[in-house]
């Protein structure tokens, strides 16, 4: 079931943080190698938290989409206005929970939510390696639009591609 958040007090951060729990540790090494890893995460956890608070839910249009199985979030996505639509960024499934498809489900189900407001251009930066998600955004009617990623900061990505899911151009794909 998807549920919409659009700021901080509606935002289950707990559950939030089990789907992302991956990245966050990832981070933490990165970030601060010298710590122990349960420190890594709480750093992590809280600059997320932190980013949220002070930059993410403070734009215009920002929201967070939560799939919900049992009212727990099994998988997420952010959207931000980017360019001349917006910007699909930070999909994840928590880890016991992938290859069941709700990552796809998530993004149909914020597809016809935003469908139902009319005419989207709705864009995803994607790893070139990272193959489930490409194939997850394929099946969800996204198209590769540019071999490499701009970010929202200016920042580009060689290593990404950009892809846009625009209606009523691509609805023919759209649910396949």
């Amino acid at each position: 079931m998807l549920k919409i958040v659009r700021n901080m007090g509606q935002l289950p951060f707990s559950d939030l943080m089990r789907v992302y729990a991956e990245e966050n540790l990832a981070l933490g090494r990165r970030r601060w190698p010298r710590e122990p890893q349960p420190r890594q995460l709480a750093l992590a956890e809280e600059d997320f938290r932190e980013y949220l608070e002070t930059v993410f839910f403070r734009q215009e249009g920002a929201l967070y989409a939560l799939w919900l199985r049992e009212d727990r979030c099994v998988s997420a996505l952010r959207l931000e206005p980017y360019r001349d639509g917006l910007l699909l960024e930070a999909l994840a499934t928590a880890p016991g929970e992938r290859r069941k498809g709700y990552a796809g489900a998530l993004i149909r189900a914020v597809q016809e939510m935003l469908l139902s407001q009319g005419p989207v251009r709705l864009y995803a930066h994607v790893a070139k390696h990272n193959t489930p998600s490409l194939r997850t955004h394929s099946a969800c009617g996204f198209q590769k639009i540019q071999d490499s990623a701009v970010y929202i900061d200016g920042s580009a990505d060689s290593r990404s591609v950009t892809l846009l899911f625009e209606y009523p151009k691509n609805i023919s794909n759209f649910g396949k």
